[in-house]
């Protein structure tokens, strides 16, 4: 069982920025972040695939957020910049044990504990 953990969460006034990183305890395919903010149910981020060519985002953090991976390709990162008050949510990373990503949850194997951000405003 591929294990993610996720750090970075925190507290950060709106408009600055926060990176979260999640690394699988093996390897893993395409990857993704997904958010849940109080009251809503978890919503699609952004996600990469294993070679970290080609990222998808959603339309309310495009241009703000990016993802990348590293080298090795187990970590992956979401570097969140431009913060808003509406940005504030549980962040969780998921992964794949096969390739193509996914803007749904099913297609998910694995997922993290969740890392919290809070964005004041």
């Amino acid at each position: 069982q591929v294990q993610l953990v996720e750090s970075g969460g925190g507290l950060v006034q709106a408009g600055g920025s926060l990176r979260l990183s999640c690394t699988a305890s093996a390897d893993i395919y395409d990857m993704a972040w997904f958010r849940r903010a109080p009251g809503k149910e978890r919503a699609f981020v952004g996600a990469i695939n294993w070679s970290g060519s080609s990222t998808d985002y959603s339309s309310s953090v495009k241009g703000r957020f990016t993802i990348s991976r590293d080298s090795g390709r187990n970590t992956v990162y979401l570097q969140m910049n431009s913060l808003k008050a509406e940005d504030t949510a549980v962040y969780y990373c998921a992964g794949r044990s096969a390739p193509g990503y996914s803007r749904y949850e099913y297609a998910y194997n694995y997922w993290g504990q969740g890392t919290q951000v809070t964005v004041s405003s």
